[in-house]
């Protein structure tokens, strides 16, 4: 298999990624294993895949967890080394793809009061739930390279 087919398998449409390494084989080492399981065990337990209900939660929060996941995913490729080079062109692609065009957006406006206000905070909770289910697809993915049972949709239904 293919990135860029894994991509599509995945739901993960629309990605930009370098011809040459979308059409690479898909062979994930056991370093990849190791740190595609650790990001997919952050994911599952962030808001980022979880759902936040309107009555519940702090937007600035919420984005700040967003945010966490640059940090998060730089310290997995840093602790697993060059060895883990199929998972980092797949995260790093996923965070400069689909994360920051988020964080980016919701930073600035933050920074300008938008949380403030009530249509500002219902956007940011439309746009995250958007966010969030390319993010379980996500999630989806990683659990195939860590060659784990995916447990994205173990809590509810209707994910």
């Amino acid at each position: 298999m293919k990135i860029n087919d894994l991509f599509e398998n995945w739901k993960l449409t629309g990605l930009k990624v370098n011809a040459l390494i979308g059409e690479m084989e898909w062979k994930p080492s056991d370093p990849d294993k190791a740190a595609a399981w650790d990001l997919y065990v952050e994911l599952l337990t962030r808001i980022a895949t979880q759902p936040l209900p309107d009555e519940e939660g702090v937007e600035q929060t919420a984005l700040a967890s967003i945010h966490d996941l640059f940090d998060i995913t730089r310290q997995t490729l840093k602790t697993h080394g060059r060895d883990c080079i199929q998972f980092a062109r797949i995260a790093i692609v996923v965070l400069n793809q689909i994360v920051r065009p988020f964080t980016a957006k919701w930073h600035r406006k933050s920074q300008q009061g938008a949380f403030a206000l009530p249509e500002q905070c219902r956007q940011f909770r439309r746009e995250l739930q958007a966010l969030q289910a390319q993010l379980r697809n996500y999630t989806g993915l990683l659990a195939k390279l860590a060659d784990v049972e995916d447990l994205t949709g173990i809590e509810a239904e209707d994910l």
